[in-house]
């Protein structure tokens, strides 16, 4: 598969490579985002990229003393005691400054405890001839070496660049589909490129599914516990949170009562699996963060999503090698899965962007009373810029749908909102597909646009 976009990334890079002195840069994101191939885009064939392992610290430099030894010719030959020794020999040997790559530097780290405290000491006295980038996909070890205050690290990069899943327009370009099934596509493999990469090597989703998911062998049958692997103490734990969520139970006392733990106990779970990108915590369009008690919880990350919809509760089977029923289970609730997904990228076109000469600020889902006795849901809501205009939408993942009856159900729904006195409404329909094109009916095509 071909590189995929990234260009900020490498515009970011590469300006920061070239800046008056040497550099110090940090790359960080979840296993297969990317990382290594946009750094190996980036750095010239003159430089040195290093992939670390597990293993202790002598071998580790004498590895990273080979790679280094193919750039400058007999560095091999010598045997470095410690990392300090091996950075001043490659001091000493710099004539014209070049880049070093320490690629999961978490583990260098691990077997080095030293090593950021060293590399600190060369920073501060600027004794460093060249660029040094450090990169990992341990998120929370690589936030803790420069994001954490107590770290010899803590401040010292010129660049700190974390990579984020892709959006569907990349998606759409890789695997050559239609709108349509782009999304399908999306609801299920999200937005890291390698598994799109994996998905090209089958003819089709549902075979693409069979072949890496539901098979006890497939290259992505146990891939959210590699991941976590990276970042938690206690996957256990993390693997029954996003069990629990997948399958229904989205407010932090449903979760704690299913896991038969004290609410007050999951606080830090909860947020430490929102900040690595795993999950995230809904609230009513309005309302505050800090303070709202309705906040709901639901998987972020699409891949993720699916796996624990539909491949967790299914483990016995599928290990039995009983895909079929498993595949039906999918296939019968798949049209419910993919419309979850769509909302989502419905509010995410909407986002930011300026539609029908308004730009919105952050789109959201909004659910509350509207009297005494009835209770009312929108799944879009977003506020112009000048808070003079309200937009609110409706999602729908399915053909043939009455486009006038639904534009008069949102109209009369929006008037019953607390907070749309005064306010110019703008209904919108977020359809699958449509006869009859308005320009407050967006279709996929539109959608995967606005969002790119």
């Amino acid at each position: 598969m071909k590189f995929v976009n990234r260009i900020e990334e490498q515009k970011r890079l590469t300006t920061t490579l070239k800046s008056a002195s040497p550099s110090f840069i940090v790359v960080y994101g979840r296993r297969r985002i990317g990382k290594s191939t946009l750094i190996k885009k980036v750095i010239s064939p003159d430089d040195v990229y290093y992939m670390a392992d597990q293993t202790e610290r002598p071998h580790q430099i004498e590895l990273l003393a080979k790679e280094i030894g193919l750039r400058f010719e007999g560095f091999d030959r010598v045997i470095y005691p410690d990392w300090e020794t091996l950075f001043q020999a490659l001091n000493f040997r710099v004539t014209e400054r070049f880049t070093l790559c320490l690629d999961e530097f978490p583990y260098l780290a691990k077997s080095s405890p030293e090593l950021p405290s060293l590399l600190q000491k060369m920073i501060d006295a600027k004794t460093l001839k060249y660029n040094l980038i450090i990169c990992g996909s341990s998120q929370q070890l690589m936030q803790g070496l420069v994001l954490d205050s107590s770290s010899p690290l803590y401040g010292r990069a010129s660049q700190v660049l974390k990579i984020s899943p892709m959006n569907i327009k990349y998606l759409r370009e890789q695997l050559n589909c239609t709108p349509v099934e782009a999304v399908e596509e999306y609801a299920v493999w999200g937005g890291v490129p390698r598994y799109w990469e994996i998905r090209l090597q089958s003819n089709s989703l549902k075979e693409a599914i069979n072949f890496n998911l539901l098979n006890a062998q497939g290259t992505l049958y146990e891939e959210p516990y590699r991941l976590f692997i990276d970042d938690m103490r206690d996957i256990v734990q993390a693997s029954t949170l996003l069990s629990l969520i997948g399958n229904g139970a989205n407010r932090i006392s449903e979760i704690a009562t299913r896991a038969n733990k004290p609410v007050t106990s999951l606080s830090g779970p909860l947020d430490k699996l929102i900040t690595l990108g795993y999950i995230e915590r809904e609230i009513p369009f309005g309302d505050n963060p800090k303070n709202s008690k309705k906040g709901l919880y639901k998987i972020a990350d699409p891949f993720i999503d699916f796996y624990f919809r539909f491949i967790v509760p299914n483990r016995s089977l599928i290990e039995l090698g009983r895909t079929d029923a498993v595949m039906e289970e999918i296939l019968t609730r798949f049209h419910g899965y993919v419309a979850w997904h769509w909302e989502n990228l419905c509010r995410k076109a909407i986002s930011g962007q300026i539609f029908m000469g308004e730009r919105y600020g952050l789109a959201s889902r909004w659910w509350g009373n509207i009297s005494r006795d009835e209770q009312m849901e929108l799944d879009i809501v977003a506020e112009s810029m000048d808070g003079k205009t309200l937009l609110v939408g409706e999602c729908k993942w399915s053909e043939n749908e009455n486009t006038e009856r639904l534009i008069k159900i949102l109209t009369e729904k929006s008037a019953k909102l607390p907070f749309a006195k005064n306010k110019n409404i703008v209904p919108v329909l977020f359809l699958k597909s449509s006869k009859k094109s308005a320009e407050n009916i967006l279709l996929p095509e539109h959608v995967i646009e606005m969002i790119g």
